[in-house]
């Protein structure tokens, strides 16, 4: 029998999985202290959340809703020099998280409010991760294509319009 752990039922009144996950996903990116993008990811194993993750800068020091932006400040344009950032992105802390807790993540799907860029697609790749479902694209053909040469399934699920 076919694994069917996404799948969705006509008759279920209830979202899929994938809705699921992806919906809560945006709540986690609710807790970022980004200026510029609000960004959440949770990683899930047989329906069942590991961690959660979301941008903003490391634990117990200073963030940007407070200090201001050194991206902004600097004049750098999205998507370009990404080490020249006070936070962390939300990929990297999710599996930071389950990395400090002691949570196996090998074979593990992260579900994201961005498509991750090449730094990101480096550390899931290391970490095992099978599956990368994202809601909303990010221009980084890198990232991308070390995704596939990987193996690592990359699915985009277009946002659900929520009443």
């Amino acid at each position: 029998m076919a694994d069917s752990s996404l799948d969705f039922d006509k008759n279920d009144p209830r979202p899929s999985w994938d809705d699921y996950f992806q919906k809560i996903t945006r709540e986690v990116a609710e807790r970022s202290t980004c200026m510029r993008r609000h960004v959440g990811a949770i990683i899930v194993k047989d329906k069942r959340i590991l961690a959660t993750g979301y941008n903003g800068a490391p634990t117990g020091l200073e963030h940007c809703l407070t200090r201001g932006c050194l991206r902004t400040q600097l004049g750098i344009p999205s998507g370009q020099k990404q080490e020249l950032c006070r936070a962390a992105h939300a990929e990297q802390n999710a599996v930071i998280q389950a990395a400090r807790y002691g949570v196996p993540i090998d074979g593990a799907t992260v579900y994201c409010t961005n498509q991750p860029c090449t730094t990101c697609a480096k550390i899931l790749i290391n970490a095992g991760v099978k599956e990368i479902v994202y809601e909303n694209p990010y221009p980084d053909e890198l990232g991308e294509q070390m995704i596939a040469e990987a193996g690592i399934k990359l699915r985009h699920l277009a946002p659900k319009d929520e009443a």
